[in-house]
């Protein structure tokens, strides 16, 4: 199990304690693998359509953690969220419903450009990502990256004001997706990310229970990975492996 870093530590704590004080339940296995003290935790994997899927699986539990949604009683994926990086398709669709006559005029209004390191798919790894980012505050600025705050167009009904044309990683929560390249092919593979602000999380004794969930997840992920794919190509994004 990776470690999570001493300081991102106390805000995925703090996290934690916001679900419990708000009356969701967290697992204490779930809480310590949240916070990388679950001990030794394992993995199964599962392959849906084109997507290979990896599944926690913490060892002294003897239990998969599997997740589901729990909207509309939780908008925390909306209030809490780091950051919003936008894909060339993105830059269109919400800056055309946002009435900008140029994706140019939008970018320059709407949006900021970070940098930042993220854990790789696996190992001590990582990944110096570059995107282009929706402002979640109309006063955001680069300095704000990462912290947690309220995005400005999530309705008082806990909808997403933007809702169909939201930013594609919206979709991908609580997955993280990345390209792999296997036998000279690029593999899409995806994870749950663990930030401790998701209540939907829980244990499990097999897989088999969320297939139905993967399955409907598995075309988002892989839509998303090609609209990342044309994104970079476009200049607008990039990753780096070290």
């Amino acid at each position: 199990m990776v470690r999570v870093p001493a300081r991102q530590e106390e805000e995925v704590r703090a996290s934690l304690d916001a679900l419990e004080a708000a009356g969701w339940e967290v697992e204490p296995a779930i809480r310590d693998l949240t916070l990388g003290r679950a001990g030794p935790v394992s993995e199964r994997t599962l392959r849906v359509r084109s997507v290979t899927y990896h599944i926690p699986y913490i060892e002294s539990a003897s239990r998969v953690v599997l997740w589901g949604c729990r909207w509309p009683d939780c908008t925390n994926c909306c209030s809490r969220q780091g950051r919003l990086p936008l894909t060339s398709d993105d830059l269109i669709t919400i800056g055309s419903g946002l009435k900008y006559a140029r994706t140019s005029e939008f970018v320059a209004a709407e949006t900021i450009t970070s940098t930042w390191s993220a854990p790789g798919p696996s190992g001590p790894s990582s990944a110096t990502m570059t995107s282009v980012n929706l402002k979640r505050s109309a006063s955001e600025t680069a300095a704000d990256d990462g912290t947690r705050i309220p995005c400005r167009f999530l309705g008082g009904d806990g909808a997403c004001t933007l809702h169909p044309g939201r930013p594609g990683v919206c979709y991908l929560y609580p997955f993280a997706t990345w390209l792999q390249a296997e036998r000279g092919a690029a593999s899409v593979h995806a994870a749950f990310q663990f930030t401790g602000d998701c209540p939907g999380f829980y244990l499990a004794e097999s897989v088999e229970e969320m297939r139905p969930t993967l399955e409907e997840y598995a075309d988002i992920i892989v839509r998303y990975n090609m609209a990342y794919a044309r994104t970079a190509r476009e200049g607008y994004g990039a990753s780096a492996m070290h």
